[in-house]
């Protein structure tokens, strides 16, 4: 469990700092919002697939094992 904590950590201050990048370059409004959502997404994708097999799923792409 203070593996996933530590995990989560890491990966929210990398994304964090993505995210910063993104609001350091200067795009056209549509695309800003795109890149937002975008990275967003990648993160709420990955958060799903991390903490999905702690609610008794199987997580994406692994195989339901039964012994």
């Amino acid at each position: 469990m203070i593996g996933l904590l530590v995990t989560v950590l890491i990966m929210c201050i990398i994304f964090g700092v993505i995210w910063w990048i993104i609001t350091l370059i200067p795009l056209p409004p549509p695309f800003m919002q795109i890149a937002r959502v975008v990275i967003a997404v990648i993160f709420l994708i990955w958060l799903i697939y991390l903490l999905l097999p702690l609610a008794g799923g199987t997580g994406f792409g692994h195989p339901l094992v039964r012994n």
